[in-house]
């Protein structure tokens, strides 16, 4: 009688074949899951982009959503929800607050209130003596601000270039046509500048203001050369939109605060 070998191997040789193939489509069905439900910070992504490229134009603007979850159409543009504006305005203090850190030499210092990112320049950031022509080292700067006003533009509701002098003598207050026609023309410049650059579809120009103050909103005293220096300034003041703000206040305490430590420092007063 014949007998019957059996077939070598052990059994089921192509059975693991089944149990990796499962894994591996479990696994990926996992990172699908995973992508689908991941958010990216569109914010971060759009700095990232225009940092490499000045002239890209990421567009974030997403469709309206009606009240039954539905897209349609609202009717002209609707303004940026609270949460996405607030977004906005961190990520752009972050972005140049990041910036002058790197740059401590530059004399920028950023801040950041309610509803708003301030940004203050020494004078010789971007002017010599009582010009107004922008320098080259000004423009450097403005263009690496431009990329951040760019992206966070259709949040902005007004940016405003403040230009601020210094007296030249003390206790004499400067030649008035002189004194606001410096001020005013500095403010002036920045502002051409940024609005020839700023993307209008991402920052209306008409958001735009310039303001001359002279020296009229001096943050140090006029003894010296160097408090005179601090005086001599060009502001950046962003706002954001439909946000209630307390900007006028603090902007009012920001300069009450330095005129008194200037009482102080003229009177010699130790108290804080």
């Amino acid at each position: 009688m014949a007998s019957i070998k059996k077939k070598g191997g052990g059994g089921g040789g192509a059975n693991w074949m089944d149990t990796y193939g499962d894994m591996v489509t479990l696994l990926l069905c996992f990172f699908v899951l995973l992508y689908s439900i991941s958010t990216i910070d569109q914010q971060k992504w759009m700095w990232v982009v225009q940092s490499f490229n000045k002239d890209a134009i990421v567009s974030i603007t997403e469709t309206p959503v009606g009240p039954d979850g539905d897209n349609e159409d609202v009717g002209g543009s609707a303004l940026p929800i609270t949460d996405d504006v607030d977004h906005a305005m961190e990520a752009l203090y972050e972005f140049l607050a990041e910036y002058a850190q790197n740059n401590q030499d530059a004399s920028i210092s950023v801040s950041r209130g309610d509803g708003y990112v301030f940004i203050s320049f020494d004078d010789t950031v971007f002017f010599d003596g009582d010009s107004y022509i922008l320098r080259k080292e000004g423009q450097e700067i403005l263009d690496y601000i431009i990329v951040g006003l760019n992206t966070a533009g259709p949040y902005i509701d007004e940016l405003r270039i403040l230009g601020h002098t210094a007296q030249r003598v003390a206790n004499a207050p400067n030649p008035v046509p002189g004194d606001r026609y410096l001020a005013s023309n500095r403010a002036t410049t920045v502002t051409i500048y940024l609005q020839q650059r700023i993307d209008s579809t991402q920052l209306d120009p008409g958001r735009l203001v310039s303001v001359g103050y002279g020296q009229w909103r001096p943050i140090s005293s006029n003894e010296t050369g160097e408090t005179r220096a601090k005086n001599r300034r060009v502001e950046l003041v962003v706002t954001g939109q439909d946000l209630e703000n307390k900007l006028g206040n603090e902007y009012n305490n920001y300069f009450a605060m330095y005129q008194e430590a200037s009482e102080q420092e003229v009177t010699g007063d130790p108290t804080t």
